[in-house]
């Protein structure tokens, strides 16, 4: 059940930055908890996809 609320809450997280980009909302518009939650999230994503970068930023084949 846990796997199904993790998962859930990422299509949240999703739903929400196409609603961003799209400019139907603003990051503003949500209150300021949301705000610090969603992007305490997306800064915990980039550090892991950052150290999980085990090729780097080229495409050469090792």
């Amino acid at each position: 059940m846990q796997m199904l609320d993790t998962d859930f809450v990422r299509v949240l997280e999703d739903l929400i930055d196409v609603l961003i980009e799209n400019g139907t909302i603003r990051l503003t518009d949500l209150p300021i908890e949301a705000q610090q939650k969603l992007t305490q999230r997306k800064q915990a994503r980039r550090r892991l996809r950052d150290t999980l970068d085990l090729m780097g930023d080229g495409d050469e084949i090792i």
